[in-house]
């Protein structure tokens, strides 16, 4: 394991034939850990600004295979296989309990896939710009043509061909609009972009349809939102994180 400077604890993971670089902030604090999946192709260093930002627990994310410091996998994988996973390195960085957790795009779909499939041991979800559908109507994949994508300066992606190939089988025909109304017991914040010509937030609002109590705001931006308003949205998220538990019951 590495740490440079005031970047996060790094290191890798070698499990089901992949071998997948893990980042940690805060390692260690108290609080429930923030488990952040990211969008397809972007890595660990595109979601930085945001995860620093989210203080008073250890966060941690990681670069999905053919992303950043993650190597190509060998064979392609599903939904399930990788929701598995990223759990696996949740219990080898001790985090065998309750975890939080939060999805951007892509990693907004495999967050909704680790949560009804490992619905015990999630504490409380926040979803970001995604959809409960990746082939539903109105879904705009090309996202070099979303505002923020042009104008923010970020370099996405940062996968190999093969890695984003295999990101995208991954998610092919996957839906989770059958089993959502399953994790009502879970607290759930849905944050959608005001501008977002990516997945708009008509999407958004249908996952706040199928969970009972769910919660979706609006934010300033379009697709890239939670980089591009890192601060706001990490406000937002700690609120939500950090809310009483008897408060995000009653607000559920």
């Amino acid at each position: 394991m590495t740490r440079i400077g005031g970047r996060p604890a790094l290191s890798t993971h070698h499990l089901y034939g992949l071998s997948l670089r893990v980042a940690r902030w805060r390692e260690g604090a108290p609080g429930t850990p923030l488990l952040f999946l990211n969008g397809i192709g972007a890595d660990i260093g595109a979601a930085a600004p945001l995860l620093a930002q989210i203080t008073g627990r250890e966060v941690w994310t990681l670069d999905m295979p053919g992303v950043g410091g993650s190597p190509d996998a060998l064979l392609p994988y599903s939904a399930p296989t990788m929701a598995a996973t990223v759990m696996e390195i949740a219990d080898r960085l001790g985090h065998r309990g309750a975890l939080d957790l939060a999805g951007f795009s892509w990693g907004g779909a495999l967050a909704q896939q680790v949560a009804v499939q490992f619905s015990t041991r999630i504490r409380r979800l926040v979803l970001m710009a995604t959809t409960p559908s990746v082939s539903a109507p109105g879904i705009g994949w090309a996202a070099l043509l979303d505002d923020d994508m042009l104008a923010s300066g970020l370099k996405l992606p940062t996968a190999t061909p093969l890695g984003l190939t295999y990101q995208s089988m991954a998610m092919a025909g996957w839906s989770s609009a059958a089993a959502l109304p399953r994790i009502g017991n879970v607290p759930v914040l849905v944050l959608m972009g005001e501008r977002d010509g990516v997945v708009p937030a008509c999407h958004g609002q249908a996952i706040a349809d199928l969970i009972d109590g769910a919660e979706i705001e609006m934010m300033p931006g379009s697709h890239l939102f939670p980089f591009t308003h890192a601060a706001t949205v990490a406000a937002r998220i700690r609120a939500f994180l950090d809310r009483p538990e008897r408060a995000a019951q009653n607000a559920a």
